[in-house]
Parts: C-alpha cells; structure tokens; sequence
C-alpha cells in the first residue's frame, strides 16, 4: 500500500486511471517525450528511486515550464526533509511507502507543509 502525503498531511490514493490519462516518468525519463501528450494527462508521476536521486526535481520544473498543469506527483524514496523542495519544484503530492510513512510520520511531513516559509532565497531578499 502507498500514503499520499499533501499540505494537509497523509491521505490514500484515491486516483482511478479510467481513461488512460496517467504517465509515469522514472528518474532517467526525459519529460520532452510527454510534450505531445501533456493537455490529455491528469497525473504525471514521477519516480525517485533513491532519496539522494534529485533529477525528479529537475523534471518536475522542466513539466511546469512546458505548461502541464495537471496533477504531479513524486512517487517513491523522499523523505519528509525533501517536502518543501518538492513543493516548490512543482510537485503537488508525494506517493510514499507505508514503511516510510511508519519512520517518518504525518507531523514530520506536515511540518514542512507551509513550503513557502522554507524558502531560503525568499528570506535573504527580504
């Protein structure tokens, strides 16, 4: 089983893919091999096979600048530390392990929900 973890803490999966409208990318995909298909995409996951494996982040930007406003997800190895990057690269939710979820519980993941206070760049400027 898997929990969704948003700003609001943990959650099941309540997608259904009906019509073929889900993509998954592995962290090695290349995001340009969905542009044909990106307006006709409801999700897009994306895999993180490790929690030291970051290019998720970098596709996850590299969908939002070509325009997919759908749902994204991070699905896999991230860790409650990693939330406020996710967040602020474009993601919308992670898809974490039961396991992790049991080590890292919903008040460590909740506690970086407010993902625009963690943003160091911001905090310098102003």
């Amino acid at each position: 089983m898997t929990v969704i973890v948003t700003d609001t803490g943990f959650g099941p999966d309540t997608w259904t893919d009906d019509m073929g409208t889900r993509a998954d990318i592995p962290s090695d995909g290349d995001p340009m091999a969905l542009s044909d298909r990106l307006t006709g995409l409801d999700l897009i996951r994306v895999n993180f096979p490790s929690f030291a494996d970051g290019r998720g982040f970098t596709i996850a930007r590299q969908l939002r600048l070509m325009g997919y406003s759908g749902r994204l997800r991070a699905q896999g190895h991230v860790l409650a530390d990693q939330y406020a990057m996710a967040r602020r690269s474009g993601f919308d939710e992670v898809e974490i392990s039961d396991d992790l979820a049991a080590r890292q519980p919903e008040d460590q993941w909740r506690a970086r929900a407010d993902w625009t206070a963690h943003d160091y760049q911001s905090r310098l400027r102003g």
